[in-house]
């Protein structure tokens, strides 16, 4: 059996894991209360929730399905948009969040409404509040936001199309904005964190509109991400510290978990869409990083724990293991092991 294909142990989401919801951060394996939650990582954290509870159907997931889903309806707010940081106190430190906690959110709830096995009453849940959020949609600015609200408004079905037609309209042209520059083929002047959104937003574009301006656009922003970050044989993710800036070179270093799970999901949407075994073979590669096929040769996953670390630094693997990085880690293994 692949590496993907072993069970996902789940002991770590659930330390993570209090009566109010996913906690945003740990020191090493134990959670930080003085950092709280977040609503982002709770939206995360319910599509994996949702992935566990499809694949086995036991109480204990459909009570962490519940749990984050309650976290995500408490932080929406009246005019649909969500707030995002929580204290260990349960206050709220923001009247709004940013485009990018919308988009996850949203993309949460699109996933949970699209879910043929929760029970109708959580499925009716996420759609008073995908309701609430949609007038929200056309209005969104951010990359992330827009490529996030795609890829959920994706999931509804057909009569979001035109909605989705617009925003990859506007992701499309901050495309070709860049691109006729130079041969810099990215949405914008550099590559920053959840990278691989971008062209994963567009490929659903393709497929739910049939425009191939956005298919052409995803392939080629796409090969642009994989030429910068498939090298000897191995995912090399861009680093945090520095990005990757139009005109200098790309940060090795820190290497961040969410980009080696963006990557597996868009390529394993590459491959569905358009049919290419390489996207499968690269999706592959890309979930590998967890396992040790990086740079420094180090697994990112507690054997104690199936907790996953924080990602890589110049000196070695970054102990703390936060709920981004489970979080991430799951979904990606989960969606591998179904292809």
């Amino acid at each position: 059996m692949t590496p993907w294909g072993n069970s996902f142990n789940d002991t770590h989401l659930f330390l993570l894991t209090d009566d109010t919801g996913i906690f945003q951060h740990t020191r090493y394996s134990i959670p930080d209360l003085s950092k709280g939650y977040t609503t982002d990582d709770n939206a995360r954290a319910f599509i994996l929730g949702t992935m566990l509870y499809e694949e086995k159907r036991t109480k204990e997931y459909l009570t962490l399905v519940m749990r984050y889903l309650a976290f995500i309806l408490y932080a929406q707010n009246d005019d649909g948009h969500f707030r995002n940081f929580m204290t260990y106190s349960r206050e709220f430190t923001e009247d709004r969040g940013s485009e990018d906690c919308f988009g996850r959110c949203f993309w949460a709830l699109s996933y949970g409404m699209a879910s043929s096995r929760l029970p109708k009453g959580i499925k009716s849940a996420c759609a008073s509040a995908i309701k609430l959020a949609l007038p929200q949609i056309p209005l969104l600015q951010s990359a992330r936001g827009q490529a996030y609200a795609i890829i959920g408004l994706g999931l509804l079905g057909a009569e979001y199309d035109d909605i989705i037609k617009k925003l990859a309209d506007s992701l499309a042209a901050q495309y070709e904005h860049c691109a006729a520059k130079t041969s810099w083929y990215w949405f914008e002047d550099m590559l920053t964190y959840d990278n691989a959104l971008l062209p994963w937003a567009l490929f659903v574009a393709f497929q739910q509109t049939k425009q191939v301006r956005f298919l052409q656009i995803a392939q080629q922003s796409l090969l642009f991400l994989d030429q910068a970050t498939f090298q000897e044989g191995f995912f090399h993710p861009i680093g945090c510290t520095g990005w990757w800036p139009r005109g200098s070179n790309a940060a090795l270093y820190d290497q961040q978990p969410v980009e080696a799970s963006m990557a597996t999901l868009a390529h394993i949407a590459a491959f569905k869409i358009t049919g290419e075994k390489k996207m499968l073979s690269l999706a592959q590669q890309s979930f590998s990083w967890y396992l040790g096929k990086n740079s420094l040769g180090k697994s990112l996953i507690d054997p104690d724990t199936g907790g996953c670390f924080d990602g890589l630094t110049p000196t070695g693997v970054n102990e703390n293991q936060g709920s981004e990085s489970i979080v991430g880690y799951g979904i990606a293994k989960l969606a591998l092991s179904a292809v």
